[in-house]
């Protein structure tokens, strides 16, 4: 027994490893523009040049046609685009938006100047919703995917590991992620800074991601055993959190990875909390539809798994009991 548990160490530590690093290091490496959705605002007579200069990224871009740079700017405001090329008579200019990706701001920017300057123009730039001066980069947010995770994944499995059930596992869930909330909108927003919009609605998605993922852990454990703890902190470590987008954007992954990467916790609390911190809730029905999906379900498992074992429990003595009869 002692021999084989030392060969499934021996063999498995390496795999994950591997699997770790396939995770990790392979979005990153392969980290270019898939159908970034981009505007293009102006005349048709004036844009065609320069849709078929961005049509030359083969695959690169989902171009979207705008009448003038009020329509574009709306566009990028509601998080239909990432950024827009308005045609003017002064030359090209491009609308950008450093908030939802300062890597996908930067990208666009070199793009068009390129194009711009191998036809002698150039180009000025607009940051139409930029990031907070305290987080430019998008860092801070970007990095706080990481930390909800764990916490969720800690918060289920010190519900089930301390023998939690039913209404008392899920007030216990939904107390500490609504705590995680507070706290985190406190230290991001109030002292950090770096989120800047509504504060309640900040806190609001903080704490249903955590909630998402914390339910999960806790319902599949209720399901499954403490292998349920594993196996839904295999999934958001190794794959939520890589694929996430969170450091970049979605449509800078991989195929299929940005779409799984968004249903799952990590992406779409980063989604979200970019939606509902700089666009004042643009786009957030999406992620928030996932997270709610991913804490429902969780909750629900934990009332079901608890009323599983209770009938069990109550079954139990009914099969053992014996009738005994008298002898003699």
């Amino acid at each position: 027994m002692s021999t084989r548990r030392m060969i499934a160490v021996v063999v498995l530590v390496p795999l994950l490893a591997a699997l770790a690093l396939w995770a990790f290091a392979w979005p990153a490496a392969r980290t270019a523009p898939r159908d970034l959705p981009l505007g293009v605002a102006g005349p048709s007579a004036a844009t065609a040049q320069v849709e078929q200069g961005l049509r030359q990224h083969e695959g690169a871009f989902e171009l979207h046609r705008y009448a003038d740079e009020a329509a574009a700017r709306a566009a990028i405001q509601d998080r239909t685009v990432y950024g827009a090329v308005v045609v003017t008579p002064r030359g090209p200019e491009l609308l950008t938006a450093s908030a939802a990706s300062p890597v996908v701001a930067q990208l666009l920017q070199q793009a068009v100047t390129r194009q711009a300057a191998a036809s002698g123009a150039g180009v000025r730039t607009v940051d139409v919703v930029p990031a907070p001066a305290s987080d430019p980069r998008g860092a801070t947010l970007s990095s706080s995917v990481l930390p909800l995770a764990l916490s969720g994944i800690v918060a289920g499995a010190i519900v089930t590991l301390l023998g939690l059930r039913g209404v008392r596992a899920v007030t216990a869930l939904i107390a500490a992620a609504a705590l995680v909330g507070l706290v985190g909108a406190t230290l991001a927003h109030s002292w950090l800074g770096v989120l800047t919009g509504n504060w309640w609605a900040e806190a609001g998605t903080l704490a249903l991601a955590m909630l998402a993922v914390s339910a999960a852990v806790a319902g599949l454990a209720a399901l499954a055993g403490h292998a349920g703890i594993g196996a839904v902190a295999f999934l958001v470590m190794f794959l939520g959190n890589p694929f996430s987008g969170a450091a970049s954007a979605p449509q800078l992954l991989p195929d299929p990875v940005g779409t799984i990467g968004q249903w799952l916790p990590p992406g779409a609390s980063a989604t979200l909390l970019r939606s509902v911190s700089f666009f004042d809730g643009a786009a957030a029905t999406g992620p928030v539809l996932t997270l709610t999906w991913w804490a429902a379900l969780g909750l629900g498992a934990v009332v079901l798994g608890n009323a599983l074992k209770s009938r069990t429990k109550h079954a139990t003595p009914a099969a053992d009991e014996r009738t005994l009869t008298p002898v003699g």
